[in-house]
């Protein structure tokens, strides 16, 4: 058992979670608004050395969500978490590579030879024979840590931790998932369907009980945002961690991939026949769980910062000692960053000679200089130290 990670858990006082939103190539955004935040925290608590696994008490993350929150968990720097998506960002996410990966078994190819060599070395990982590569269970791995997939087989969203309480990761199970390589579970979360070929995970290899499920990407079930996913299992009862709740105990910071409306204002009735709405509806249903759990994470937590949900909710922010924004006792501090990349959205923040098309879509690769200016400028306008107050 990780006795770290479970003297973590249980260390009394505040936690702080850190929650990364599905998006392919565009989780370059969430980067670079996380690296303003680890500066920001780095000044504020004199520092200089600090990476978010030493502020985060509990990292987590759908599709390239979990790849940052592996990372951070790993204890890698922002400009090394940068580094990794620019220099493998065609690998991850440029559909265009998908015919020659053809060419490799899923084992070798050039993304999951990156992804081993890289966790491996960031962890510390030498190799042996019974584990050749860094599994969950790595007492290394400086959070707590939880990646969302989609279990294809049993048609489920799974939420994988390394929780050492959580029941399928007690160490007499055959099929524990602790000893599954973090390196295939990073290659199922972001297994995006028409990117990547499924990821097959073989549990209880080698027993009498062995057997495999099928995975894809978490981004395809409704925890796209897995904020509020977070909070239930720090609290619910099965998985045994037990965090205290309040605005002054818990901290939820959320961070997305840049939002764009997919408006059509020309749109009539006959256009929604059976192509349009199988080009149309996942992603309007994602975007809509999305900002679903936005609103539930404002209604529930003390909102602190976040962009205007609609119209009739607006941003539901609290100043310092406001009144009440719901019936409901506050469970935790809350933020959300998430620029918008509308065109609108991108000329309010003086980027509008960056045409929005090219920081709207997960395998944006040749754009990447686009995407990074966008999380940068959005983080120095709007990611403060202020808004952790009470918690740096």
């Amino acid at each position: 058992m990780n006795q770290k990670l479970l003297d973590r858990i249980d260390r009394p006082g505040q936690k702080k979670i850190l929650a990364c939103d599905g998006g392919g190539i565009l989780g370059l955004i969430s980067v670079e608004i996380l690296a303003r935040l680890e500066g920001q925290l780095r000044t504020r608590l004199g520092q200089p050395d600090l990476v978010l696994a030493d502020y985060f008490d509990f990292v987590c993350g759908t599709s390239t969500g979990a790849m940052v929150a592996a990372c951070i968990s790993a204890g890698m720097s922002t400009d090394r978490i940068r580094s990794f998506y620019v220099d493998s960002g065609q690998q991850m996410f440029d559909k265009a590579s998908l015919l020659d990966r053809l060419k490799y078994s899923y084992n070798d190819e050039p993304l999951a030879a990156k992804l081993r060599s890289e966790f491996d070395a960031a962890l510390g990982h030498v190799a042996t024979r019974e584990e050749p590569n860094a599994t969950l269970g790595d007492a290394r791995l400086r959070s707590m840590l939880m990646m969302v997939m989609r279990n294809a087989t049993t048609d489920s969203p799974w939420p994988v931790s390394n929780n050492p309480r959580a029941k399928y990761n007690q160490r007499d199970r055959k099929d524990c998932n602790l000893q599954l390589p973090l390196w295939q579970l990073l290659r199922a979360s972001t297994a995006a369907p028409t990117f990547f070929p499924p990821e097959v995970v073989t549990f209880a290899p080698h027993t009498d009980r062995e057997y495999q499920f099928v995975f894809v990407d978490g981004g395809v079930t409704t925890y796209n945002n897995p904020a509020f996913l977070a909070f239930q299992m720090v609290t619910a009862a099965p998985y045994h961690v037990g965090w205290k709740t309040g605005s002054d105990q818990l901290l939820i910071v959320s961070v997305g991939t840049g939002g764009a409306a997919n408006a059509r204002p020309e749109l009539k009735a006959d256009d929604l026949w059976l192509l349009d709405n199988a080009k149309n509806l996942p992603g309007a249903l994602m975007n809509a769980a999305s900002a679903g759990w936005d609103m539930a994470c404002r209604t529930l937590g003390e909102c602190r910062f976040g962009p205007v949900i609609d119209r009739e909710f607006g941003d539901m922010v609290m100043a310092p000692g406001a009144t009440a924004n719901a019936s409901v006792g506050k469970q935790f501090a809350y933020l959300r960053y998430d620029p918008d990349v509308s065109q609108a959205g991108l000329e309010a923040l003086g980027l509008g000679g960056i045409d929005a098309r090219k920081v709207q879509v997960m395998d944006s690769v040749r754009n990447i200089a686009e995407i990074q200016k966008v999380g940068q400028t959005y983080a120095e306008r709007h990611v403060l130290i202020d808004h952790l107050r009470g918690f740096a």
